[in-house]
């Protein structure tokens, strides 16, 4: 694959579907459903001593559900997701993070006490 036929595959992946998804329509209510994405690529060409010549890249792409805009009798209000396993992660983490440090205080308070 030629570098702009690349680069052309790489921006039609980023396009406005990828965040809001289509509308769904229910009893008067509108829900907007949006995502959050990240995405990074990378690219290049060269040669070797035979000359021969080379080129090529990659894409890709990470998509995460940001919430939804809800539209009900005008009015428009906005829900964040709520991700399980992210907060799970964090909360793991600052249970040792408090863990560690509490230890290393009381470690350090032991060794300041004389005998």
């Amino acid at each position: 694959m030629k570098i702009d036929q690349f680069i052309n595959t790489a921006r039609d992946s980023l396009t406005v579907k990828r965040v809001y998804a289509d509308p769904i329509e229910k009893d008067g209510l509108t829900i907007i459903p949006a995502a959050k994405l990240q995405g990074g690529a990378g690219g290049g060409s060269g040669h070797d001593p035979k000359g021969q010549e080379g080129e090529g890249g990659g894409f890709g792409m990470i998509g995460r559900p940001a919430g939804v805009y809800v539209i009900k009798n005008g009015d428009i209000s906005w829900r964040p997701a709520v991700d399980p396993n992210r907060l799970v992660a964090v909360l793991g983490l600052v249970i040792i993070v408090v863990v560690i440090c509490r230890y290393r205080v009381l470690r350090a308070r032991a060794m300041r006490t004389p005998d």
